[in-house]
């Protein structure tokens, strides 16, 4: 039975290699002992604390998740001072526990590191952690702040990853974790900032039919929604109320405060939208989202970009 047992083991792995070997990719993926290529894109967004990366990319993330792509955010710090009363570790816990359900509202993967906010650097460790990450989700695409954003944390992780594109490829650093084979696509989340230079989009997203599925993840981030942002009050909380309606009615404020957002750069790059999706459907778009190509990786050409972001195929 042991012997019978291992040559059906052996023509097993055998028939398993002759597929693998029609699939390069799929074969460099099994032999890294990473995640096995099904054809899908893999998308990998770092945002500086946990709640960025929801704002900024949440309704693509849900457009590529709803075709089966396989997306992860990375918040670079733990956000653990992030409230305007509580801090430490019973903070970090709270967001991390926070962006998980949104993650679960998205379809995608999330993680936190531990880093205290506040106190992200651009160090040699920082920067073979990033290789590592994107290296092991196997990226296609890879997107972060652009280095002159307004937080420190912010710019740094546009640094880091602007200094993980071209390591990623580079055999023996981080040897651990098997280079790429392609070089990802790299891109910078949106911004207004205008010095050294302003943000150009190339690539806007229209979210429309994924934007109950954003609002939905906004509203997971409880911590943020009772401070910060999402009342414009930095110094004071305002807890989500209890009684059924007017907690629904602080739901619907926060929607709009963020649909205000989308509503903007839509409105902003709406040539950018019409030149993508065509005039109709590009001038009855209403949120959307948006990216800049990053000079370091690969350059897709425009169309490659479209199609990188679903942009005419069926959602």
């Amino acid at each position: 039975m042991r012997i019978g047992g291992s040559i059906a083991m052996t023509g097993l792995f055998c028939a398993l290699m002759v597929v693998l070997a029609g699939n390069p990719r799929a074969l460099l993926a099994a032999q890294a002992g990473g995640p096995a290529d099904d054809g899908k894109l893999r998308i990998i967004v770092f945002g500086a604390h946990p709640d960025d990366c929801e704002l900024k990319a949440g309704g693509t993330a849900a457009l590529w998740a709803a075709q089966g792509h396989h997306v992860k955010f990375v918040s670079t710090t733990n956000g653990d001072i992030g409230h305007a009363a509580i801090a430490g570790g019973p903070l970090a816990r709270r967001r991390i526990a926070e962006v998980k359900e949104a993650a679960k509202v998205l379809g995608i993967e999330t993680e936190v590191l531990d880093i205290h906010d506040g106190e992200l650097m651009p160090t040699l460790e920082n920067r073979k952690t990033f290789v590592r990450l994107i290296r092991e989700w196997k990226a296609d695409i890879v997107m972060g702040h652009r280095p002159n954003d307004y937080h420190p944390d912010h710019r740094y992780t546009g640094i880091l990853m602007q200094d993980a594109a071209f390591m990623v490829t580079v055999a023996f650093f981080c040897p651990d974790v098997p280079q790429l084979v392609k070089n990802p696509v790299f891109l910078y989340l949106s911004d207004n900032f205008q010095k050294p230079n302003p943000f150009e989009p190339a690539v806007v997203v229209g979210i429309d039919s994924v934007y109950d599925k954003k609002a939905d993840a906004i509203w997971t981030l409880e911590s943020q929604i009772e401070s910060t942002w999402a009342t414009g009050n930095f110094e004071t909380v305002v807890p989500v109320p209890a009684d059924p309606v007017a907690r629904e009615q602080r739901r619907l404020q926060v929607r709009e405060r963020i649909a205000a957002r989308d509503r903007r750069v839509a409105d902003k790059y709406r040539e950018k939208l019409i030149e993508s999706y065509g005039p109709e459907k590009g001038a009855r778009i209403v949120h959307a989202e948006a990216f800049e190509l990053c000079e370091y990786g690969r350059q897709p050409s425009p169309e490659e970009l479209k199609a990188l972001f679903l942009i005419g195929t069926a959602k």
